[in-house]
């Protein structure tokens, strides 16, 4: 009888280590997980508005405005002026509107042939208020 004690007492060691292994493991896999979803949240809870407007994004978004400024013909199309009222919306920091007007002084400068007359008014006729004149001397370090 003694030694079915000890082999049933083997057994049962036997099997709580291989269970305290098993969690273990579980144990570091949920420590894993946990840190990983950690770090998603950090990386999601970066807050996008903090990320300057690129001259890309800018130039994209406004080549709806393209035939309007090389070829003006009153008024400007619809998908334009919603083209000029995006990137307005999203310049909301000093950084982005120092970033959109440095964009359009490369398209000015980059895009022969157009109007700049009626780059300048774009804006305006649009109904966009972006706080500064468009022309190819401005000075976008002023830019609030």
């Amino acid at each position: 009888m003694g030694t079915i004690t000890h082999s049933f007492a083997s057994s049962k060691i036997v099997e709580l280590h291989f269970l305290f292994q098993n969690f273990q493991i579980m144990a570091s896999s949920m420590l894993v997980k946990v840190t990983c979803l950690a770090m998603i949240c950090l990386v999601l809870g970066i807050p996008l508005a903090n990320a300057v407007i690129t001259c890309p994004d800018t130039d994209i978004t406004l080549t709806a405005c393209l035939s309007y400024v090389a070829y003006p013909n009153p008024p400007p199309p619809q998908p334009c002026c919603d083209a000029v009222l995006d990137v307005t919306a999203q310049a909301r920091t000093r950084e982005d509107r120092q970033a959109v007007c440095s964009c359009l002084k490369g398209l000015m400068i980059g895009i022969p042939g157009l109007d700049l007359t009626a780059l300048a008014a774009l804006p305006k006729v649009c109904g966009a208020n972006i706080g500064y004149e468009i022309s190819p001397g401005m000075d976008c370090s002023k830019i609030n």
